[in-house]
């Protein structure tokens, strides 16, 4: 199948370039995100961004940390834009299952993006909670997990082949850490991946030879030696 990639990123200059890219095929943020690109005032920022998506998917999250209230922001991001997915953490930061919140926003029709998931386990509870009608996107933070030395492709694989029986369900490979990431999803039919502008300049430019490579990189210690005035 074909891997869906998502550009990871808030800066609005990064977005309206990526946005004409073919490759890129929706957009992830994140609050962190969203302050790191400097905004001030988050719903103004969010309405920016999606005036430069060109209609493409956009995830935007709330940041409250109880059901109710991440119900009441989830309903205001919606408004925003058709094309718009509102991210919902898997539990808040007392670690209690959002479910009801997720149960409440799916059933009124509002496409969501459930986040910071680690294992299948956390997948099955999200599936218990969604109809099979309303899109869904449930992102497993594949690199995270990796960054604490376990292996998280089994939890991955596990979560594509048990939401396969929902049709409006799709898995997000997050966190990714390098290109070869994207070769990697499509084998095991992830159907999504999200990737920082940097990593997706990387996979445009895929099919070079590794003797092409050596010359690239020697010609690069080269160069950098002559700026330096290095002598032995």
């Amino acid at each position: 199948m074909r891997t869906k990639i998502f550009c990871d990123i808030a800066d609005l200059n990064v977005i309206k370039k990526f946005s004409s890219k073919k490759i890129v095929k929706g957009f992830t943020t994140n609050p962190s995100l969203i302050r790191k690109a400097g905004a001030k005032e988050y719903k103004g920022y969010c309405r920016k961004i999606l005036k430069i998506s060109k209609n493409k998917p956009v995830s935007l999250e709330v940041f409250a940390d109880s059901n109710s209230n991440m119900i009441e922001q989830a309903e205001k991001l919606k408004l925003l834009g058709k094309n718009v997915y509102v991210k919902i953490p898997f539990c808040n930061s007392k670690g209690k299952f959002t479910g009801k919140a997720i149960r409440f926003l799916n059933n009124k029709n509002i496409k969501l993006n459930i986040t910071a998931v680690y294992t299948a386990k956390q997948t099955q509870q999200i599936l218990k909670k969604i109809n099979k009608k309303t899109k869904v996107i449930i992102s497993i933070f594949v690199g995270r997990a990796s960054d604490t030395g376990k292996d998280p492709l089994p939890e991955l694989i596990k979560s594509i082949k048990i939401s396969k029986r929902f049709k409006n369900v799709e898995i997000l490979w997050a966190s990714v850490r390098e290109p070869y990431n994207y070769i990697y999803a499509r084998k095991i039919g992830c159907h999504i991946i999200t990737v920082p502008p940097s990593i997706i300049e990387k996979i445009e430019n895929f099919g070079k030879s590794f003797t092409q490579l050596t010359i690239e990189t020697v010609k690069t210690f080269l160069s950098d030696s002559k700026k330096s005035n290095f002598k032995i």
